[in-house]
């Protein structure tokens, strides 16, 4: 049953779509066709991945008051643990609000997984299209008349996903040490900016090497919804710095 719903829903809808752009608006470029639907499944999901990256801009917010409060309690935990969920209902966050977007994307992301992998075989052509979209026969999957995005092993795309990763991480972590309080002097090590910061470089080199180990259009498609992901950041933390601007003028 939930196999059916996954299909029918998410997974045949999105390789029609994927087909028809390939059709008509990229031209019969499979490359450019992966780049549209990825805009447009992320501009689908923009409410819900705006809400996350607020979430974390939240958090980041009050990570020295939750410093000075585990201080305070070290030798308490039980009593540090209150004191936290409390401040957390003081300043209206929720550790947990920016999970469920994430969580309620997850079908999207697999979804547009499969539908890219689908796009490499021309047998799935004549199982998942729908009866009003044009069966093209064949799928071209020469990117600008240079790249096989079917094929794996692509270093160029590889280390662009790896790139684009290591910046918008390198950004956020600036975009939060703008917004995040003084740090509170401790004894304990702050174990979060710690792994904040070694995922900055961690993850980087992880994408690159899935990217290089899958067909080049799943890493195409890192690359794009990566970039969009920046460009929405820079839109949701931007907004926050300039009105913080505004109030200390």
């Amino acid at each position: 049953m939930i196999s059916f719903i996954f299909n029918e829903v998410l997974y045949r809808p999105l390789f029609n779509v994927l087909v028809f752009l390939y059709q008509t608006v990229s031209f019969y470029d499979f490359g450019i066709a992966i780049i549209i639907l990825t805009i447009l499944i992320r501009v689908l999901l923009y409410p819900l991945a705006q809400k996350s990256i607020k979430s974390q801009k939240e958090m980041v917010a009050v990570q020295s008051d939750i410093k000075k409060v585990q201080e305070q309690y070290k030798n308490n935990k039980e009593e540090q643990m209150k004191k936290v969920m409390a401040l957390y209902k003081e300043k209206g966050v929720s550790p947990f609000s920016g999970c469920l977007p994430m969580i309620i994307q997850l079908p999207f992301l697999l979804a547009i997984y499969w539908v890219f992998m689908a796009g490499f075989d021309d047998k799935n052509l004549q199982d998942l299209l729908y009866g009003f979209i044009k069966n093209p026969g064949s799928i071209n999957h020469i990117f600008i008349g240079l790249i096989d995005i079917s094929k794996k092993g692509n270093w160029i795309l590889a280390l662009l996903a790896g790139a684009f990763q290591f910046y918008q991480s390198k950004m956020m972590l600036d975009q939060q040490k703008n917004i995040r309080p003084a740090p509170v002097k401790s004894a304990t090590p702050d174990f979060s900016t710690a792994m904040t910061q070694q995922m900055t470089y961690i993850m980087p080199a992880v994408t690159v090497f899935i990217s290089y180990t899958l067909p080049a259009g799943l890493a195409l498609y890192w690359i794009t919804t990566t970039v969009f992901s920046i460009i929405q950041q820079r839109i949701v933390f931007g907004s926050k710095n300039e009105s913080q601007k505004t109030n200390r003028a």
